[in-house]
């Protein structure tokens, strides 16, 4: 049908789909969804209103509607092994928008809020901003922002950030007690988009019930680690958990917000009328059939891979010279240090991309570069890992990275555009390129292909 009603728009979805099929894709934050989550996103759901609540809308025609919110309620449940007296809000179209919401139910404008430091890996809903052309002292464990207000919470809430210990590139939590004791945050929040490590939720608790605060623990990187229980949740201790649905959790674009029932009833109210108005019904059917499929065996061993693959390929990495932020990663991320190598995050990063592996460059603790073009890069293992590979193709990157820096590294005194032009013009990039391309197709990106994909739901819906 597309094809022939809009052929420019099915051109763009066909040659990006053999993008996907022909690059490996090991930016953390990206996964790839089974045929039946995307059936549900592109289903007749898309055409639906349903502002408020499931038997509280505004809008009639909402009995199906109802029934899928409650099934996502159910399968959350038990996906995430919720107490009894907590709930879930799957309506925020975004974590960002989670967040937010949670704001807006806990707090006042002018509130403390306290969470990572962006440079360290903390993420731009946690409170950032930051003063132009200053030098933030790399020693100094607190943040207090700058007059370049990035974020809208920045705007409305007094921002303290907390970073990693300079020596280790680690949380001190007892750094972040003595911050959270000095500036009484109404709110303490945990979670980022590049801290390669596990965070102690029952300390950051500790933490927060000493100083009267609320903790949110934002768990959208580790939200399906969390469900195969190979990294800790934060559930029953935290006071709100919020996460994203299409990271390591591979149900579809998304969020949710999980907390007790009384707290959430206030939440409920910060998403709508406070956010947004109507819920995308049809991204809820898609994690709804996410959460399916999470609850099955095979998802949690895909999750499980998800951390031995990148556990594994952090030490080849390390093996053939590449240095670690904190030395390693306990999780599915993990930061490359390039401060002792021959390109910046930004350099590497392009040329891998010629070379069909698909990064992203990032900053990284005691960052001194600009944000533009910093001095590490982002990757990890979720989207290789739902392809189906292991740790014998882990090696082959590791070892294709260490290419492509030997041979890129020798064009670092040319200019940006001279630099990009040899990078696609490289006999040695392109032989990269179709070694990649050529492991990606013994690996095809079809969920009912890999290892890792049950084939019913339930035991009475048929997946594929």
């Amino acid at each position: 049908m597309l094809k022939e009603t809009d052929p420019e728009v099915y051109n763009l979805i066909r040659a990006e789909e053999t993008r996907q099929q022909r690059q490996l894709s090991l930016i953390p934050s990206e996964n790839f969804f089974s045929p039946a989550v995307r059936e549900a996103v592109g289903s007749v759901f898309a055409h639906k209103y349903s502002e408020g609540n499931v038997g509280q809308r505004y809008y009639e025609g909402n009995q199906y509607i109802d029934e899928l919110e409650e099934l996502v309620f159910k399968r959350a449940r038990r996906a995430f092994n919720l107490p009894d007296d907590w709930a879930v809000n799957v309506q925020a179209l975004s974590g960002s928008n989670a967040n937010l919401a949670v704001y807006l139910a806990l707090m006042e404008p002018g509130d403390v809020m306290m969470g990572m430091y962006l440079p360290d890996g903390g993420h731009l809903s946690h409170g950032w901003s930051y003063e132009p052309k200053a030098q933030v002292d790399p020693n100094e464990l607190v943040y207090l922002g700058g007059s370049r207000k990035v974020h809208i919470t920045s705007r409305l809430f007094k921002t303290v950030q907390y970073k990693t210990s300079p020596k280790t590139q680690l949380l001190d939590y007892d750094e972040v007690a003595g911050i959270a004791e000095k500036y009484q945050p109404k709110l303490l929040i945990t979670g980022g988009t590049a801290y390669p490590r596990l965070i102690d939720h029952e300390r950051m608790k500790e933490i927060a019930d000493r100083v009267g605060a609320y903790y949110l623990a934002d768990i959208a990187h580790e939200a399906g680690l969390v469900i195969a229980g190979v990294a800790p949740s934060p559930v029953g201790i935290a006071d709100v958990v919020t996460l994203t649905t299409h990271k390591t959790m591979r149900a579809g674009r998304g969020s949710m917000i999980l907390a007790a029932r009384d707290m959430m009833s206030k939440i409920n109210r910060g998403v709508l009328p406070g956010l947004q108005g109507g819920p995308h019904n049809h991204n809820i059917a898609g994690i709804c059939v996410g959460l399916g499929e999470a609850l099955a065996p095979e998802y949690r061993e895909y999750q499980r891979q998800i951390v031995i693959n990148a556990k594994f390929l952090a030490g080849q990495l390390m093996d053939r010279g590449f240095k670690l932020v904190s030395g390693g990663t306990d999780k599915h991320l993990m930061l490359i240090d390039l401060t002792d190598q021959l390109l910046s995050g930004k350099q590497f990063a392009k040329a891998l991309d010629k070379a069909g592996i698909v990064t992203n460059f990032n900053t990284m603790p005691q960052e001194t570069r600009s944000p533009a073009d910093p001095s590490a890069l982002r990757i990890g293992t979720p989207w290789v890992t739902t392809r189906g590979m292991k740790e014998e193709s882990m090696i082959r990157i590791a070892e294709w990275m260490r290419e492509v820096m030997a041979i890129a590294g020798g064009w670092v005194d040319k200019s940006e555009a001279d630099y990009l032009r040899l990078a696609a013009s490289s006999g040695e990039i392109g032989r990269i390129a179709r070694e990649v391309e050529a492991l990606g197709s013994e690996y095809p990106l079809a969920i009912k292909s890999a290892r890792y994909a049950p084939s019913r739901i339930q035991g009475n819906s048929s997946l594929y």
